[in-house]
């Protein structure tokens, strides 16, 4: 199976940034679709971003042209770079993989991460 790893979570002020990162093992990294969600209670589960195995990448209205998503193949680890942050950015933010070369939010994903959460101070 595919293990994710997620780290660099914390609390940053109204207007910060944060870069989180997920590592991930049990297959080949390049070959996998990867995407970040983030989960708040009493909302529903959002896509964030999504990076596929050609390096497409795709981001939800909510957060394009603030955060960034990347991969470094040689560590196997997929980042999230997020400016701007806001309150409603607030939230565990999740990294899930899956192995079909398709690759987007509205996908089916097997593979999850623990999760990190991602405080953001008004």
């Amino acid at each position: 199976q595919v293990h994710l790893v997620e780290s660099g979570g914390g609390s940053v002020e109204d207007g910060g940034s944060l870069g989180i990162s997920c590592t991930a093992s049990g297959y080949t990294f390049s070959t996998l679709c990867l995407a970040w969600f983030r989960q708040t209670p009493g909302k529903e589960r959002e896509g964030v971003a999504v990076i596929g195995r050609d390096g497409a990448t795709a981001y939800a209205r909510s957060v394009k042209d603030r955060f960034t998503i990347s991969r470094d193949i040689e560590k196997n680890t997929m980042y999230l770079q997020m400016a701007g942050l806001s309150p409603e950015d607030t939230g565990m933010y999740y990294c899930a993989a899956r192995k079909e070369w398709d690759c987007g939010v509205g996908q089916t994903f097997p593979y999850w991460g623990q999760g990190t959460q991602v405080t953001v101070s008004s």
